[in-house]
């Protein structure tokens, strides 16, 4: 049997294979087979009217100038071994002690848990720790857990923008200083703060011969040119010359900092679940790298910053597409959230295990709520967005509480509070008082914020019932989603990964990254003009047992 090459498909020949006694094959089994062995080169021959696959053999790729040797056949195709490792930036790897050029992101409140970061870890993958969100406590508690289960083992602790919380957002990142912390992950920045450029520049050294060692590294996670060209330039000048007069860093760190971009690498953020300018991978990608090119043609860094992407990560094609694009690795989030070990329920794992690339839609955002910043969360199955899109039309139109009318007051304390406005301002102030009592000043100055307060309690407690899986809330949980959820579903479907209950981290890892392998090597057939049908090719998801040995 061989695989029909069409009567306008005729690729020429690039070279020719000797046979040493095994005989060519031309079955869906044995091309499956042999683009599915990623560290095995394919040679693919053609056979009057199709394909086959050369077993073993001699192969030479250059046409001979005389007469070839009894028996040679004409190759029309050959893939070199393409393992999983080689499919980004090595240096990627290298620096940050990987195998694999895979990360997972931070979703906030623990949902990228202790035990995502610790299986992909250890699976030779890089995990951030969701510590937006969550108290110094927590975040110092999960750090020690991570510090003594994983030792030298990479890992990252997000660090996220927090305009209406500085001061914590600065203490985040001092706990992160001082409790060793070499890897932190910066998301949501619509600027540099004093926080992450403290957190960088205090981990300059000076090595051996002069060697300059930045100790302290950066993923910065962006989606607008802006934000992008700062964490790619030095560190700004102004706010060095701050950070020294205010202790925080020597004159010799901040030296050395002026010569290194403020991030190692950048995660070029697409339409992905949480805080998103739902912007499409496939034109805001060349667009950074661009950025990143010409930066680097400007500062002349020793190591050039590098550049991947999330968003929208959730098949092997998509993953595929990615590195296609010149990511130097992928990131994954929402899929994640659906996988026994995050940090959230079995009824939200359930409810992202149904839901479709359109179920999703824009909400409110609890940490920039006065500012109109919005997040990407699931609208299925829960109507927190509508409700929390009430709740900022009623900030933006009235100065207060008591302004808005009775009826609607009456209804948002029924269906929302279940409570009255005044035991949730008693709630949010003993909160405040304890995380950053300037709030409260404020909010007794300004009615507006004093309601603006309250409206946060609800939007950040919703994410935390879906978390804990809250009985009688579901209506109000906010699950960050993105369409990826749905693109992973239906790829998942009919295979082990459709259930909730068997999707494992590094399971979807491994299965993503062992596809993205199988869809590149489709494509360079392709680009040989080889065209074979889906059968011929592992695109199924596999269990990770069988995985890991076909990429060992």
């Amino acid at each position: 049997m061989t695989h029909s090459a069409g009567p306008t498909n005729r690729p020429p020949a690039i070279g020719y294979w000797a046979p040493d006694g095994t005989l060519p094959s031309g079955s869906s089994e044995e091309f499956r087979t042999a683009i599915g062995a990623l560290r095995t080169p394919v040679v693919v021959l053609r056979d009057r009217d199709g394909f086959q696959i050369a077993p073993g053999g001699v192969v030479s790729l250059s046409l001979p100038t005389n007469q070839p040797p009894a028996g040679a056949r004409e190759v029309v195709a050959y893939l070199p071994p393409l393992p999983p490792e080689q499919l980004g930036d090595p240096t990627f790897l290298q620096e940050h002690g990987l195998k694999y050029p895979y990360m997972t992101g931070a979703m906030a409140n623990g949902i990228a848990s202790c035990e995502i970061v610790e299986a992909i870890s250890k699976a030779g993958m890089l995990g951030s720790f969701g510590a937006a969100g969550q108290s110094l406590e927590r975040i110092g508690a999960a750090v020690d857990r991570l510090k003594a289960n994983l030792g030298d083992a990479p890992y990252c602790v997000n660090l996220i923008h927090s305009p209406g919380e500085p001061a914590h957002e600065m203490a985040t990142a001092e706990l992160l200083l001082n409790k060793g912390v070499t890897h932190v992950e910066a998301s949501a920045y619509l600027d540099l703060t004093p926080a992450i450029v403290r957190y960088r520049v205090a981990g300059f050294r000076g090595g051996v011969g002069g060697l300059v060692i930045p100790l302290n590294r950066i993923v910065a996670k962006v989606s607008r040119v802006e934000v992008a060209t700062k964490f790619l330039s030095p560190p700004p000048e102004k706010m060095l010359r701050e950070l020294v007069a205010a202790g925080h860093v020597t004159e010799r760190q901040a030296a050395l900092a002026a010569k290194f971009p403020v991030a190692d690498d950048v995660t070029v953020e697409a339409d992905s679940g949480g805080h998103t300018d739902n912007r499409p991978a496939i034109t805001l990608l060349p667009t950074i790298l661009a950025l990143r090119d010409r930066l680097q043609a400007q500062f002349r860094y020793d190591a050039p910053p590098r550049v991947g992407l999330a968003g929208g990560i959730a098949t092997p094609a998509s993953a595929a597409g990615a590195f296609a694009m010149g990511a130097a690795y992928i990131v994954t989030g929402s899929v994640n959230q659906a996988c026994v070990e995050s940090g959230s329920s079995d009824t939200v794992r359930k409810m992202l295990a149904e839901a479709g690339q359109a179920d999703v839609i824009m909400a409110p955002a609890a940490d920039m709520f006065e500012l109109g910043v919005k997040l990407q969360v699931l609208k299925r199955g829960t109507m927190f967005a509508m409700r929390a899109q009430k709740l900022y039309d009623l900030y933006r139109t009235c100065a207060s509480w008591e302004a808005i009318p009775e009826a609607e007051r009456v209804q948002i304390e029924k269906n929302l509070f279940r409570s009255s406005f005044q035991n949730i301002w008693d709630l949010t102030r003993d909160f405040w008082a304890k995380r950053e009592p300037g709030q409260l000043q404020r909010a007794e100055a300004d009615p507006r914020h004093r309601m603006a307060l309250v409206f946060r309690w609800y939007l950040g407690l919703s994410s935390r019932w879906a978390n804990a899986g809250e009985p009688g809330r579901q209506i109000d949980y906010q699950v960050w989603c993105g369409p990826a959820m749905g693109a992973f579903n239906e790829w998942a479907k009919g295979s082990h990964l459709e259930a909730p209950q068997n999707r494992t981290v590094v399971g979807v890892a491994l299965n993503l990254l062992y596809g993205a392998c199988v869809v590149s090597r489709r494509a360079a057939l392709r680009q040989q003009g080889v065209n074979l049908p889906d059968v011929c090719f592992p695109l199924a998801p596999l269990a990770t047992d069988e995985l890991v040995q076909r990429m060992s």
